[in-house]
């Protein structure tokens, strides 16, 4: 095993004591410039990198941001979204230097096992918490704890930690207001995962926007975001006597499901039914016909998120901020209602 370089060795080779060193590699007064430099000099030549370990010990940043993603990984790994808002966090993370530390565990009860042990080890700045859901402790043992965190959702009353969010309710009811315009009375909803937060905001938006139009129909659906589970959704909707002629999803992925299933069912898109994704990608450009959607700038959410999270461990503090709602994009999907 190859030995991992010690100050004792940048010491030797300085010809100074391993006090001195801490002093250079720490930035404190207590060594001249020219002594600083050679030791800096020194340290870069063996590839002396800090100890993490020992950096715990007192206190110090150790330079990671964790974001825990409680979800099932198969279903992590189909869903655009979550790689746009990664993509986003690590442009402002590898900027400052900072690395980002993920894990994928499959429920909330593992999320707040996997934070304890980070901070114990002294693993992690600061946590990004996604997926928030309407009985969620993670705010609360934060606070508890002591772990600086960043919400990526609304803020919470009487959690006094920083939130980043987007208001999904305004963006849901835009798009009833559309299908309704285009002459849509029959309107369905296939949601997300009935637990989290978002997903109820959405769904009441939706409930409250068919109620206010005076909808003849406006069925909501719950799933666990995959293909398999949008594509049971979509076929039950569409098998049953007064089926919609309007369908939205919470994601691209069910809503690329949907094309599949009305193919199958020789119902034409959009002549006889009308699709909106609730989130926009690529998948959704590449369908034929090209799917509605409601588009904003993930990645933007994701460096906000960081952002916010750096302020906050680096001056202990930092505000809450709501990024750009999401806007309709019509495409060939959606059309005037049968």
């Amino acid at each position: 095993m190859v030995k991992r370089p010690t100050i004792a060795d940048i010491a030797i080779q300085a010809g100074v004591s391993t006090g001195a060193v801490s002093y250079a590699l720490n930035g404190r007064p207590g060594v001249s410039p020219a002594t600083r430099d050679k030791i800096l000099a020194i340290a870069e030549e063996i590839g002396w990198r800090p100890s993490l370990a020992a950096r715990s010990l007192t206190g110090a940043r150790v330079n990671a941001v964790g974001l825990i993603i409680p979800r099932p990984a198969r279903v992590l790994g189909m869903e655009p979204f979550f790689m746009q808002f990664i993509s986003g966090v690590e442009s402002v993370l590898s900027a400052n230097r900072t690395a980002l530390l993920l894990q994928v565990v499959p429920d909330h009860d593992a999320a707040d096992e996997a934070v304890r042990y980070w901070w114990a080890e002294r693993r992690i700045d600061g946590v990004l918490v996604t997926d928030l859901w309407a009985q969620d402790q993670r705010p609360e043992l934060l606070t508890q704890l002591g772990v600086p965190g960043v919400l990526v959702g609304r803020p919470r009353d009487g959690v006094d930690l920083p939130a980043v969010w987007s208001d999904d309710a305004t963006a849901v009811e835009s798009v009833v207001d559309y299908l309704v315009t285009i002459g849509h009375r029959r309107i369905a909803r296939v949601a997300g995962l009935p637990s989290l937060e978002h997903t109820q905001i959405r769904t009441a938006a939706f409930q409250a926007a068919a109620a206010r139009h005076g909808l003849e129909s406006a069925p909501v659906i719950s799933t666990d975001y995959t293909w398999e589970e949008g594509a049971q959704a979509t076929r039950r909707l569409l098998t049953t006597a007064d089926r919609p002629t309007a369908i939205t999803y919470d994601n691209d992925l069910m809503a690329v499901a949907a094309l599949s299933v009305a193919h199958e069912l020789g119902i034409s898109v959009p002549a006889q039914l009308s699709i909106v994704a609730g989130d926009d990608s690529q998948l959704c450009l590449v369908q034929h016909p090209s799917i509605t959607a409601l588009a904003r700038d993930i990645v933007d959410y994701g460096a906000r998120a960081a952002q916010t999270m750096l302020d906050l461990v680096e001056d202990g503090q930092a505000s809450s901020q709501q990024v750009p709602t999401a806007t309709l994009i019509p495409r060939a999907s959606t059309a005037t209602a049968p």
